[in-house]
């Protein structure tokens, strides 16, 4: 029995292509935006625990605090969530993100002694547009961005509206810059 030998890029021909042309699953576009925040919270100097309660956050990211700063450690919830309807990069200054109210409202609630923010990524619904290969790279065909939604007033009946600036990319820069605000007192 011949096996079938893959291409250049690695890849099994014509299979593995099919397979990967299937719309995801939510938990599979999850399972891209974990491996996402673990990277940015790699490259950022970060920490990253699940939390052992429902609380409405998937993440704490800690961090030592470098220079000026009110502990020794900074510490942030983050809640995950993803959105495929829009186009790759959206288009103008912002999109509209719609909440439940109620995680909405766990989001907006202050004050509170660890500050949160909302991750959202945008990616294709086909898992074949998610990654890009070569030599020397991995390419994540996606992006995230992060909202701190402190504050925000839940305005809907059951759900909510809100508004994600596309300037606020969700990377290791912004990543340690949010840790040393918050370090430094302040705000994500």
């Amino acid at each position: 029995m011949a096996l079938q030998q893959p291409a250049p890029s690695g890849l099994l021909p014509r299979r593995t292509e099919q397979c990967r042309e299937v719309p995801a699953p939510p938990h599979r576009m999850e399972t891209l935006q974990t491996a996402h925040l673990h990277a940015v919270a790699a490259a950022a100097g970060c920490t990253l625990s699940r939390p052992y309660s429902a609380t409405g956050t998937d993440w704490y990211l800690s961090r030592d605090s470098l220079g000026p700063a009110v502990e020794d450690e900074v510490t942030i919830r983050v809640r995950l969530t993803h959105a495929h309807q829009f186009p790759l990069p959206p288009r103008g200054p912002s999109f509209t993100l719609t909440l439940d109210n109620d995680e909405l409202a766990a989001l907006a609630r202050t004050p509170v002694s660890v500050p949160r923010i909302l991750v959202v990524m945008i990616a294709p619904l086909s898992r074949g547009r998610w990654l890009r290969a070569g030599r020397d790279r991995l390419e994540l065909r996606h992006c995230c961005y992060w909202v701190n939604l402190a504050g925000h007033a839940v305005t809907g009946r059951l759900r909510t509206q809100v508004r994600i600036s596309t300037a606020r990319i969700f990377d290791d820069r912004a990543l340690a810059e949010i840790m040393a605000r918050v370090g430094a007192g302040g705000r994500p």
